[in-house]
């Protein structure tokens, strides 16, 4: 396949694969569904390992370019591209979906051709978020994510699925709306919508915070940041398993992406202008709700505030502007799509077979699952930040930003390692360690070799990524030494 056309296969194999199933698939061929799914997802995937390999680390200059025009009226064009803030997150998107497709296996009994369906159209969806250089479909492929998420909370979610779809999907599309605004304003003030147009534009001061505030309404409330995060525990504890690693590993990151490509370089001066106050949000979010997390009896809620805290540190690390924290929070992004993911496939492991989530009904679990119990251990540690896993590459490397951005920034920053530790292993000691607290617990099955499949290949990544993150920081330094560069000069009109 020609290097130039590697972006749009990433994005509509699985999309039409995706198709095909809703079109053809039913219940009574649930193993063919399976297949097909399976196939459309390492199809996808494959199609991302090129991009990667034949990515220029070298420079900063976006890559794989395809332009042809779309909508002509507007002078929109379907433009994509990748440089090193979105390859990684390409692949890191693919690579979850054929997990998803896989922790699904079993599982699902009904209607299995739609949930395959939501995953693989949810996956081509979120690839043109971050390769989309036009910022008309960047937002169209944006808001599109919301529908196959909603459909997959609403359809196979928990008892109280329908109000976290709708709590979901309003939040996240009351900020999106502001954003458009921001986006209408820029498409005149620049006479097209090509984002690199956007961020060479000359803007007043009163221009920039405007712009920055619109945009940041639909990032913050993507990432989720402390106080727009409620909608984001409701949605994990209702969503299926699939639902649940799909939103921690990449949607979370569309949001922190979003003030990559946009609010930072096309505000640069409101960016540091008002720096303070998403530093301020970003450790609230992680010392608050990291004691929230202590708190949580259900070990869904739990996991699902470790990640607001998780993805606290990620913005810090961006509105730092220095080199260390911007990739730091970068690689914490991809880190965080291996080890949440894993914990809700841990979590979803132990719900499958006891149709529970809460901490006080398990106990002992060692005992009758240790193949389980070593694995939920491992990613446990990961979630801590254990040094030699991905966990603790990101969150030193913003910590050693804020050492030279500001000590007291980052002592309060370091309190998350302790937090962390803290919620994630008590977890863990209520629910493996002990004497076997139940019948239930007793009689619970090992993983299987599916299920030892998908844990052991997050393993190998997380542990990969924490003893070599070399290739990680490599292909990101040139674009943020760019970006940063790009930040420094004044855009003031």
């Amino acid at each position: 396949m020609e290097s130039h056309l590697l972006l749009t296969a990433a994005i509509w194999i699985p999309i039409a694969f995706g198709l095909v199933l809703l079109a053809f698939g039913n219940d009574r061929s649930a193993g063919v569904v399976r297949g097909i799914a399976l196939i459309g997802a390492l199809i996808g995937f494959l199609v991302t390992l090129p991009v990667i390999m034949q990515f220029d680390a070298s420079t900063a200059d976006m890559q794989f370019v395809e332009k042809r025009i779309w909508i002509d009226l507007l002078d929109a064009y379907y433009h994509l591209g990748v440089d090193g803030l979105s390859v990684w997150f390409i692949v890191l998107t693919a690579f979850i979906t054929v997990i998803v497709v896989i922790a699904g296996w079993e599982v699902i009994q009904e209607n299995v051709a739609a949930y395959m369906a939501s995953f693989l159209m949810l996956s081509g969806l979120m690839i043109g978020v971050f390769t989309a250089l036009d910022g008309l479909l960047f937002y169209v492929f944006f808001e599109a994510t919301l529908i196959p998420m909603y459909v997959i909370i609403g359809v196979w979610g928990g008892p109280r699925r329908v109000y976290a779809a709708f709590k979901f999907f309003l939040y996240t599309l009351a900020g999106s709306l502001l954003t458009l605004v921001a986006l209408i304003y820029l498409y005149l003030s620049a006479g097209s919508f090509q984002i690199t147009d956007w961020h060479a534009l000359p803007l007043t001061m009163q221009e920039q915070v405007l712009i920055f505030l619109a945009l940041f309404a639909a990032f913050a409330v993507k990432v989720p940041m402390w106080p727009v995060h409620t909608w984001l525990p409701d949605a994990h504890v209702e969503a299926p398993t699939g639902g649940s690693v799909v939103l921690a590993a990449i949607m979370l990151k569309l949001g922190a992406y979003g003030f990559l490509r946009f609010s930072l370089p096309i505000a640069p001066d409101a960016s540091h202008e008002l720096g303070w106050l998403v530093i301020g949000l970003s450790l609230t979010a992680v010392v608050y709700i990291g004691l929230v997390a202590l708190v949580q009896s259900d070990m869904k809620k739990l996991v699902a505030y470790s990640s607001i805290a998780h993805m606290g540190f990620v913005t810090l690390g961006f509105f730092m502007f220095n080199q260390l924290g911007m990739q730091g929070a970068i690689i914490q992004m991809i880190s965080h799509g291996f080890i949440s993911g894993a914990m809700f496939l841990c979590i979803g492991v132990l719900y499958d077979r006891m149709h529970s989530r809460e901490i006080a009904a398990y106990g002992g679990v060692v005992n009758t699952m240790p193949k389980f119990a070593a694995f939920f251990l491992f990613f446990s540690m990961a979630n801590a930040g254990l040094p030699a896993t991905s966990g603790f590459v990101g969150e030193f490397m913003v910590l050693l930003g804020a050492v030279s951005f500001n000590p007291w920034t980052a002592f309060a920053a370091a309190a998350t390692l302790i937090l962390g530790a803290a919620y994630s292993l008590w977890m863990y000691k209520r629910v493996v360690f002990g004497p076997v607290a139940n019948d239930e617990v007793a009689q619970l099955n090992d993983i299987n070799a599916r299920e030892f499949v998908m844990l052991a290949l997050l393993a190998l990544l997380t542990l990969w990524m924490g003893i070599q993150p070399k290739p990680f920081t490599d292909v990101t330094e040139a674009s943020v030494s760019a970006l940063l560069e790009h930040v420094s000069v004044s855009k003031i009109k």
